[in-house]
């Protein structure tokens, strides 16, 4: 029992530290407070660095506001915004089925907003100028386009639009968009000019400043996302801002030429813009960070085509802004053909674990309708895959109680002897086929099961604002509910999540975490060792505590754990001809131990 005790008490002492360490240097971020009232964000520059022109030349962002244009309004059953004909950029989307919080009043999430607003976050297209072209010959931001055809931009009625250049040459841009968040710009050049000449397509995607809101937590990635030819490639805003100075460039920024397939942009915890050009084709993929007009940009640019007098020429692209739904995600990389769109999701360092588990839980809440109810199916699921494992180490575990009596013995022929007693246990646990570190595997396995879980209901938009039962109206929230109030009885608030008063005083949820762990550890007696015993005793309330802070929907997983765990070795104890005394362990732990006089110690010693 002695050696068992220790082993459990390793483990759990291990899963412990390493929860707690995680927890102290990476606790959950709080959301800065947004005042309403504050005004826009005064801005520095008008728009985002253009790309290069054919012949190495750069031209940079104008630092004046952008004039007023019309509008060609965008509406489809998740997105409601619209596109300035200024430059073509789109630059006020929000999505219709995402508020910002769960109050019935809140405001739906705005994603990308104009130059002139706090935080511009927009897309623009167009064409850099080669041989025989200046860059006022191409249309650019300032360029107004006007509509020949369409009207409200829907997934049944795409828009074209027109703009001429004085040198007899005719630009068309026909936009389209799907039903979920993919829009598809194509971009055709008529040469009427009477000369050759040469020209490249490109697209930006560009965010003044670091986005409100911004969260800066370890396990989360926000900032630039890419792929390039098979290569994932992720950088937060401050490796933007370290990136070494490229004169062609005229900022600092990263150039990466791609020649099968990729996609580039930004990504937020649950949104993401990014552009996506044909796959299959080369491209150049561009990082950039222009410090004199804090603007962030990524870019995609085609190879400098050549367009004789009279030929036509034509670019397509797509651009994805909206909400970071796996199954929208995975559509598009299956039906379209983005390879690796999906790891735009940020799996993190286990996805080899986030990326399945994500999958069923995904599966369970569309069989279910209630994602907390597939939460605990999921668990059951987990607890099936590792039983084979689990079963071992529980009956290791039950053999080990079987042992008792011989260990006991084996101590007494010893005595002071350490060295003859290990030997002669090792040999015990030889002849019986009993592994006496086995206790420690059921804690251990749960490990990388726990972060990855962790890692899923956090950066998953499907757990967002995810309803369970009752008070539970957000899983990958902490339990709103608190002991301060006596649960919603008292005629006061709750503390705020995440604060240090909610710590202090957990809702129901962390309560019932703490008592099913404090039933399972009543399975076994107490151990003999006075120390082992006030740790056993302590830890159920210091995880209590702990997981407090946590997503409900992590903490319901926990409860569900501990009470298949309980449930399977109490079978398996029982299976054994071993009863646990659930209510003897329970009353013993009550009983006020009796000091052992000195001399009743000195005489053991001797014996």
């Amino acid at each position: 029992m002695e050696d068992q005790n220790k082993n459990l008490l390793l483990a759990t002492v291990l899963s412990f530290l390493v929860i707690l360490v995680w927890f102290v240097l990476f606790p959950p971020p709080e959301a800065p407070p947004v005042d309403p009232n504050a005004p826009a964000a005064v801005t520095q520059a008008e728009t985002a660095t253009t790309p290069p022109a054919a012949d190495g030349s750069t031209t940079t962002a104008e630092a004046e506001p952008l004039p007023e244009a019309p509008r060609l309004t965008v509406d489809t059953p998740a997105l409601i915004g619209s596109i300035s004909l200024l430059g073509g950029r789109f630059d006020d989307l929000s999505l219709k089925a995402y508020n910002e919080t769960l109050e019935a009043d809140s405001p739906i999430v705005r994603l990308l907003s104009p130059v002139g607003e706090a935080h511009p976050y927009y897309a623009v297209f167009g064409w850099g100028p080669g041989t025989g072209l200046a860059a006022e010959d191409v249309p650019g931001a300032r360029t107004e386009w006007r509509v020949v055809q369409g009207g409200t931009l829907t997934p049944d009625a795409p828009v074209t639009l027109e703009w001429r250049n004085t040198k007899g040459m005719v630009f068309t841009r026909k936009i389209s968009v799907d039903d979920r968040y993919m829009f598809t710009v194509t971009d055709t050049v008529t040469n009427g000019s009477g000369a050759a000449v040469s020209l490249f397509p490109y697209g930006i995607v560009a965010r003044h400043g670091q986005p409100a809101g911004l969260q800066n937590f370890f396990v989360l990635h926000e900032g630039m996302v890419g792929r390039t030819d098979g290569t994932l490639t992720e950088q937060g805003y401050d490796d933007l801002m370290e990136l070494p100075v490229v004169e062609r460039e005229g900022a600092q920024a990263e150039v990466v030429n791609a020649t099968t397939d990729g996609w580039i942009g930004f990504t937020d915890k649950y949104w993401m813009t990014t552009l996506i050009p044909e796959q299959g084709v080369p491209f150049t993929a561009v990082t950039k960070y222009v410090p004199s007009a804090d603007i962030f940009q990524t870019e995609t640019r085609k190879p400098v085509q050549e367009l004789a007098a009279g030929g036509t020429v034509t670019a397509t692209v797509r651009l994805f802004a909206g909400a970071k739904e796996w199954a929208t995600i995975r559509e598009y990389e299956r039906d379209l053909g983005v390879a690796g769109y999906i790891d735009s999701i940020d799996w993190g360092w286990f996805y080899f674990l986030t990326k399945p588990i994500f999958a069923v839980l995904h599966w369970l809440n569309a069989a279910i309708g209630n994602m907390g109810l597939a939460i605990i199916a999921l668990t059951f699921v987990l607890k099936i895959l590792v039983l084979p494992l689990a079963y071992k180490s529980y009956v290791s575990m039950a053999k080990m109680k079987e042992l008792q009596p011989e260990l006991e013995a084996l101590k007494e022929r010893a005595g002071e002897d350490k060295q003859k007693l290990q030997k002669e246990m090792m040999q015990l646990y030889k002849d019986k086929k009993v592994n006496p570190a086995a206790g420690c595997l059921p804690i251990l396995i749960q490990i990388p099961i726990f972060f990855a879980l962790y890692k899923v209901i956090f950066v998953t938009i499907e757990l967002r604002h995810a309803p369970f039962f009752g008070w539970l109206t957000d899983l990958s929230a902490p339990d709103p509910s608190s002991i301060f109030n006596l649960f919603g009885v008292l005629p006061w608030d709750a503390p705020v999540p995440g604060s240090f008063m909610a710590l202090i005083f957990i809702g129901i949820l962390p309560i019932l975490l703490g008592i099913t762990m404090w039933l399972q550890q009543k399975l076994n007696p107490q151990p003999t060792d006075p120390v082992q015993q006030q740790v056993f005793a302590w830890m159920p309330w210091i995880f209590m505590f702990m997981l407090g802070g946590f997503a409900s929907g992590l903490v319901v997983y926990w409860i569900t754990n501990n009470i298949i765990t309980f449930a399977q070795q109490y079978i398996i104890m029982r299976s054994h001809g071993h009863k646990p005394d659930i209510f003897g362990n329970i009353k013993s732990g009550f009983k006020k131990k009796e000091p052992v006089p000195v001399s009743d110690k000195s005489k053991k010693a001797k014996k």
